[in-house]
């Protein structure tokens, strides 16, 4: 049996930056000790925007300029890089809150083995929701968690609502 975790947007820009918040900045610690302790292959994926964001439909709704490719609020949170710097991963980058390249990339590494999903990051109830359903929909037969305590959404009532849908989809939250 395969094991997959996926790490969501632990950006600059997410923890303490254009769109940080306190929850966020208090599941750092937590992030990096799961990478830290996780025996399997892991994924973490980066929101990717470009200095046209004001302009897309994101930009539109959510005019707050974040996570623009190359700039300092694009990285990754620098003890969760750390983190994922001992043990290697696999970047994603992705335009929009759930990556659809994510689902094929984990079935190319599972080569044809069983194997679960376990996600993590920010923000509940936004990417960490989208790439989760994504997966789901993908591998309906794949044991797919979210690690609560390592995840923190736009507000703590956002966080704990997503956590509600995702165990509706019979996501282990």
């Amino acid at each position: 049996m395969k094991h997959f975790l996926v790490v969501v947007d632990m950006q600059k820009d997410f923890v303490d930056g254009a769109l940080g918040t306190k929850e966020a900045v208090a599941i750092v610690p937590a992030v990096a000790e799961k990478i830290r302790n996780f025996d399997g292959e892991i994924f973490a994926t980066f929101d990717t925007h470009f200095e046209n964001y004001m302009q897309t439909a994101e930009g539109k709704n959510l005019p707050v300029p974040h996570c623009i490719k190359g700039t300092e609020g694009w990285a990754l949170d620098k003890t969760v890089a750390a983190a994922l710097d001992e043990k290697g991963y696999t970047p994603v980058e992705k335009v929009t809150f759930g990556s659809i390249d994510l689902p094929e990339m984990i079935g190319v590494a599972a080569q044809g083995d069983d194997f679960d999903i376990e996600l993590v990051g920010l923000c509940t109830d936004i990417c960490v929701v989208s790439n989760a359903l994504l997966l789901k929909a993908s591998f309906p037969e794949t044991e797919i968690s979210v690690d609560a305590a390592c995840c923190a959404g736009v507000t703590p009532q956002a966080h704990e609502a997503a956590l509600i849908t995702m165990r509706s989809c019979q996501i282990k939250c």
